[in-house]
């Protein structure tokens, strides 16, 4: 299965992601999570202590422009570069959960042919079609990256979406561009909500009613004072992430 997740910036992307990561392993699933945000933060929300060991592959800037192909003084590149060895070379494991991170993606413009997102969109899509595993992409915040290409292929696109409104304009916005590049399934998931009316509020103004909804958790937010992984807690979001798994896995 191959699962991304986006919504507006501080939603809790991130916290879900690794919460449903860590359901998966549970379950006996091999996990791997690709941080394609910008800012990452995934390294530390599980807990992994050697994060200056962790190679973003956009930051290869040398080998991503050999492996694009490009021919000196040519405006063309390879569009099918060579990266098997890389989907090891970048990769660690943590607490039975594998971690990639791509770092930053810079593009001039939508459409941008530069080798970094040339190279990022193959290994994106050879992972992503890795019939072994479970996938889980934690996007940047916000819309840009339905416009790169590098959600292409996945199963399932899950927008996090928390009470407010420019939360849900935001989720709205994305679903429709997922919709226009042919995502297969997408759906809202509820997060920081404290009681009936948070829920209600979404259920009312989202065109889809979310298909799991996270508390606002005060042990969460101690957990990240504390710098305590997250799949550490004991119920960290009650049976939300259960619950969440059961939907994606039409077993809830």
């Amino acid at each position: 299965m191959k699962i991304a997740i986006s919504g507006k910036g501080g939603v809790g992307k991130t916290t879900i992601m690794a919460l449903l990561a860590n359901e998966f392993k549970k379950a006996g699933k091999d996990v791997l999570i690709i941080d394609a945000d910008p800012s990452p933060h995934m390294a530390e929300t599980l807990g992994v202590t050697n994060i200056d060991q962790i190679k973003p592959i956009a930051e290869m800037t040398k080998l991503l422009v050999e492996r694009s192909g490009k021919v000196e003084g040519s405006p063309f590149y390879n569009m099918n570069p060579q990266v098997n060895d890389l989907l090891h070379d970048f990769m660690i494991s943590h607490d039975g959960i594998k971690l990639m991170v791509l770092g930053a993606i810079q593009t001039g413009d939508k459409g941008c042919a530069c080798p970094e997102n040339n190279v990022l969109r193959r290994m994106l899509t050879k992972l992503l079609l890795s019939p072994d595993e479970v996938v889980l992409l934690d996007m940047e915040a916000g819309v840009e990256h339905l416009g790169r290409g590098t959600i292409a292929g996945i199963d399932h696109l899950l927008i996090v979406v928390i009470p407010s409104r420019s939360s849900v304009r935001t989720a709205l916005k994305i679903k429709k561009l997922a919709e226009d590049v042919k995502i297969p399934k997408i759906n809202f998931i509820g997060n920081l909500i404290k009681n009936e009316q948070d829920r209600q509020f979404l259920v009312d103004n989202l065109t889809l009613s979310p298909i799991a909804f996270f508390t606002d958790s005060q042990a969460i937010r101690e957990a990240e004072r504390d710098e305590t992984p997250l799949t550490r807690i004991a119920a960290p979001a009650d049976n939300a992430p259960r619950l969440l798994m059961g939907a994606l896995t039409g077993k809830g």
